[in-house]
């Protein structure tokens, strides 16, 4: 990936960053990159996520899938981490099997897939490390219980990846079910690389080695010096402009095929990077659409946010038929394609001229080799920012909370977080 940091220097935009407090700030990316180094080097916990490129097999993740290869259909069960990175690259990439992802727990948004879905002809993909998460446990015992319901084997239909032990590893070995293993050391929001994220593109079709070779090209860049990295440049230039105001950002990809390229970077820049009353709340955004909603406030809004263009140099085009309609002639000489840069470069310049900081984050094409570099780069973004914060990038006590109040009010076990839902103060207002 390349990036374009222009719009947020300090002459264009306010918040904006200076070329001189960039490279000041280019002392710290050189001893944050070697602390980065450090940790790949030892296989330290978190670090080791920027090491898959390597470390990642292919064989043995079509291996695990060659006996779902008919597959119509793919449910992934999993949330966060063991869904959005999967998803990411499935939404991306064009394939002859429709994928679902059940990262939720609506029953009525559940049951509608389900009923709808050939289950003879559909397979299952349940990822969790621990083997515990409720929601995954909860949808997996449900899709079991669609496959029995329908007369469907669901054992000859299900793929696990999971850690080495816990509940999931132990149903894989007494079912023989083909499993993956979690990699040790990578935190879910960056195992997109890893098979959690890459079971769904091999039962897809897609290209594993381009994936991980487009991630690989991105790991050679990486630098003590945020001019000569993308990745860095744009982690470097994030924590800069949140340090001087701008706490937003809002992502947005110029292409509907990666939508859901901007909710993985939800999770991974709001889990890795908020704490201790630090980070930056990320935004998902869709260009077009939203310049014609979210764009009024991003532009005459308060000055607190950064704009993350995602843009693709090539693509698919289609050209516009000719009208008579004399107000719209000009759009029988474009094409739909052209009609979307021109609406970038727009809302791009819009930004510029009312002096908003915005990035260009640029990917030559949508394929397996870029996004494997965009899943990458922006990791390593991800991981840079946390070292010049000064904050663990690769834990996440919140989250646990949450998870530990939701086990106790179930009844799965004596958790404190769980009393404290009783002491909600109310204030409520009925009709």
């Amino acid at each position: 990936m390349n990036v374009d940091i222009g719009n947020a220097l300090a002459s264009v935009a306010s918040p904006g960053v200076s070329r001189e407090s960039l490279e000041r700030l280019d002392e710290q990316v050189a001893a944050a990159h070697e602390r980065i180094e450090a940790g790949m080097a030892n296989e330290e916990h978190g670090y080791e996520a920027l090491n898959l490129p390597q470390r990642t097999d292919p064989d043995e993740i079509r291996a695990a899938v060659e006996p779902v290869a008919d597959a119509d259909a793919l449910i992934t069960v999993g949330i966060g981490g063991s869904s959005l990175g999967a998803a990411t690259i499935a939404n991306a990439l064009e394939s002859d099997t429709e994928t679902v992802f059940l990262d939720n727990v609506d029953p009525e948004w559940v049951s509608s897939h389900l009923e709808r879905l050939p289950l003879q002809k559909t397979a299952i993909n349940v990822v969790s490390r621990s083997g515990t998460t409720a929601e995954t446990l909860a949808n997996f015992l449900v899709v079991r219980e669609a496959f029995e319901d329908a007369g469907v084997d669901w054992t000859e239909r299900t793929i696990v990846t999971t850690g080495e032990a816990g509940p999931l590893r132990d149903l894989a070995n007494r079912h023989d079910l083909p499993s993956l293993k979690v990699p040790d050391g990578v935190p879910g929001r960056f195992s997109a690389l890893s098979a959690v994220g890459m079971v769904a593109a091999a039962v897809c079709g897609h290209d594993l080695e381009a994936l991980l070779a487009g991630a690989a090209a991105e790991r050679e860049t990486l630098s003590g010096s945020l001019f000569d990295c993308p990745a860095y440049a744009y982690g470097a230039t994030t924590y800069a402009l949140d340090e001087r105001g701008a706490g937003i950002n809002a992502v947005m990809p110029y292409a509907e095929s990666l939508e859901t390229s901007a909710e993985w970077f939800a999770q991974l820049w709001a889990e890795s990077l908020g704490k201790d009353d630090l980070g930056q709340t990320p935004v998902r955004a869709l260009g077009v659409t939203d310049q014609h909603s979210q764009l009024q406030l991003y532009r005459a809004g308060p000055r607190d946010k950064l704009v993350t263009f995602v843009t693709t140099q090539e693509g698919t085009d289609r050209s516009i038929p000719a009208t008579d309609v004399e107000d719209l002639a000009y759009l029988g000489d474009a094409t739909l394609g052209e009609l979307l840069e021109a609406e970038f470069e727009a809302t791009e310049a819009s930004l510029a001229a009312a002096g908003r900081p915005n990035v260009r984050v640029e990917l030559e094409r949508v394929d397996e080799y870029e996004l494997g570099g965009l899943l990458y780069g922006m990791e390593a973004a991800c991981v840079l920012a946390g070292e010049l914060y000064g904050v663990n990038t690769f834990e996440q006590p919140a989250v646990e909370w949450a998870k530990n109040a939701t086990r106790g009010l179930l009844g799965g076990g004596e958790f404190e977080e769980a009393e404290a839902v009783a002491d909600k103060t109310e204030l409520r207002i009925e009709r």
